[in-house]
Order: C-alpha cells, then structure tokens, then sequence
C-alpha cells in the first residue's frame, strides 16, 4: 500500500465518498486493560483512504486495532495505553488527511 499526499479535504476518489463504507463504535475502555478511542479526521472518502489512515495510526506503539472509516470520518484505536494526541495528528497527516480531534 502507498501512503499518498493530500492537503486538502478531497481524495484520493475525487471527492465522490463512493468506495467508502462501514460502522465504528463509541469512545469506551475495554475490559483487557485496552482503551479505545475514536476520533475524527477529514478527507476520507473511501477503502484507499481508510487504509492510509489505518497503516501510519497502526505503527504507533501501543496500537493494537485501528478501523477507520471514510463514511462517518472516524477512526478507532485500541491500544494499551492512552495515545498523544500529536502522534496520532502526525500519523494522520503523514497519511494525507487531518485530525480534527476526538469523537
């Protein structure tokens, strides 16, 4: 997968959100000791972006599960511990989209 360039809010799909779908869940903590937060980030439109996204959040240490979803512009991530928040912004604009911050 490439990781492509994107500073603004359209895609990779030109904007049309057509290839993107899927659920997420709420802000919750998980009973394995795991937190789960959900936050959103602009720009997603489809499975392409979803995983951009899912790829630079995952390689952050501590990250277990990250599902990202271009339909609602959320992104939950489980990881041991709570995450900085700037890590996770780097992550998302080294992906090409922007963290508008928490869900």
């Amino acid at each position: 997968m490439t990781t492509e360039t994107n500073t603004s809010t359209s895609s990779c799909c030109g904007g049309s959100g057509s290839c993107g779908s899927g659920t997420t869940s709420d802000v919750q903590i998980v009973g394995t000791g795991a937190t789960t937060t959900v936050y959103r980030v602009s720009g997603m439109t489809c499975g392409h972006c979803e995983g951009a996204v899912s790829k630079e959040i995952s390689a952050l240490d501590g990250v277990s599960a990250v599902t990202a979803v271009a339909k609602t512009g959320e992104v939950t991530v489980t990881s041991t511990a709570a995450l900085d928040e700037e890590a996770v912004r780097a992550a998302v604009e080294e992906a090409g989209y922007e963290l508008v911050g928490r869900a």
